[in-house]
């Protein structure tokens, strides 16, 4: 692959594809962080540890007397602050729309922009590569079933299926249940909430679909309940094996490690060798591999790493996506609510849907702050004629998106959003 470099507002030379030629650095690369919550914080200590990267600036929307964490005199509100003083940004927020906002502004910057975000990623990340350098990290599922799934198919290997490993499952969880596990667990309540609901699991394999040229077997996805991870993952092979592609789904099983899984087939020269290891399905034509951790913000650098190395093991939501997440009402919603919160909240949760299938569904990243117009039944998809969203540069990247699914390819952005100004730098 023949690049381009082009120099940045700071004093690194970037590549302008994620797949490149190795760079020549400073001694230190200044790393700007987007979010102050549980994420970037565990991101900022392994940061302070790492030869090389340096945390330079913190972009935060909270009151800076209010933050805890390991960047005393770091912390701004002021994304053009972060930009001057990066060499490369990494963005952990969750929420899509301000995601959206401060990546297109570190991409016109000519700055890479890393994210432990697969919210941001699946609701306008494939705009957002369009512009620069975008690159989903290791750590959160999606990432290390990229990784996973190069090591596999540098190993002679064909993947079949991208696979999550999933402890629990509650579409309805209680408000009260939520913050009670928020509060043990140390985290968010719209974290655990997103957990718990499966929106978060859906918003990762929609991303692993379209990032790693997957498709989904069904809307919602098949996820097996079962004794162990290698008794599910056998119906999913064989489901994808039916549909003749990949697909991206997960598992449930009863016991299990919390971290990913990809069941592959390989060609009749390998059986040889593959039946020492002990990864075959049983007597099935597929091997199990598995990858039984996930560190999320502790595995960014390596991310990092091999960005700086100019490591081909690139990963975002792709030119043209397949799947999306739709927003399905857990209760009835009335006319004229607000949703104040969508992805972790108790109006909705999200599910991932064929993109060309339901075209009209409203992805559940752009929902927040959406007032519903029709009443909505619980149970029924959030189309965009039952709700009021509002206008953001991450719902204009999502018409470009939707263009570019649902296009002939080469001809992305030819529809709906071909009259939108979403050039870099410009505002809603």
């Amino acid at each position: 692959m023949t690049t381009r470099t082009v120099r940045s507002a700071s004093h690194v030379v970037w590549p302008t594809a994620a797949a490149a030629a190795p760079m020549l650095l400073p001694t230190d690369v200044r790393v700007g962080i987007v979010g102050t919550g549980y994420t970037a914080r565990g991101l900022a200590h392994v940061l302070s540890r790492t030869p090389r990267l340096t945390v330079s600036s913190v972009l935060t929307r909270r009151p800076i007397d209010e933050v805890d964490g390991p960047w005393a005199g770091l912390l701004t509100h002021s994304t053009d602050r972060l930009i001057a003083q990066s060499d490369l940004v990494i963005i952990t927020t969750g929420d899509p729309v301000h995601g959206t906002e401060v990546a297109v502004q570190a991409l016109a910057a000519r700055l890479p922009v890393i994210t432990m975000d697969a919210e941001l990623q699946v609701t306008a990340g494939s705009y957002l590569a369009s512009l620069g350098v975008v690159v989903e990290a290791q750590g959160d599922q999606p990432g290390s079933l990229a990784l996973l799934a190069h090591e596999v198919r540098q190993m002679g290997l064909t993947p079949l299926v991208y696979g999550n490993i999933k402890g629990f499952l509650n579409h309805h969880p209680k408000p009260a249940e939520m913050a009670y596990w928020a509060e043990r667990q140390g985290i968010s309540l719209t974290q655990v909430t997103s957990f718990t609901d499966g929106t978060k699991l859906q918003i990762e394999q929609a991303l692993v679909a379209n990032g790693l040229g997957a498709t989904i077997a069904r809307r919602g996805l098949l996820g097996p309940r079962t004794d162990s991870v290698p008794t599910g993952a056998l119906p999913l092979a064989e489901a994808a094996a039916t549909l003749g592609t990949p697909i991206a789904d997960y598992v449930l099983p009863e016991r299990g490690n919390p971290g990913v899984f990809v069941v592959a087939t390989f060609e009749e020269e390998l059986g040889e060798f593959l039946r020492y290891y002990k990864v075959r399905l049983g007597d099935s034509p597929y091997v199990l591999l598995e990858r039984p951790f996930h560190l999320c913000n502790l595995e960014v650098p390596l991310t990092v790493d091999r960005l700086l190395r100019g490591d081909p093991v690139a990963f975002n939501n792709g030119p043209r996506p397949r799947v999306g997440v739709a927003a399905v009402a857990k209760r009835p919603l009335a006319a004229g609510e607000r949703i104040e919160t969508a992805i972790g909240g108790f109006e909705v949760r999200g599910e991932a849907v064929l993109i060309a299938d339901e075209p009209d569904h409203v992805p559940i990243g752009l929902l927040a702050g959406a007032t519903v117009e029709r009443p909505v039944a619980a149970g029924e998809t959030v189309r965009f004629a039952d709700v009021s969203v509002p206008e953001s540069l991450a719902l204009r990247a999502w018409r470009w998106t939707l263009d570019a699914a649902c296009s002939t390819p080469g001809v992305a952005g030819q529809g709906r959003a071909a009259s939108l100004p979403l050039q870099p730098g410009v505002r809603p």
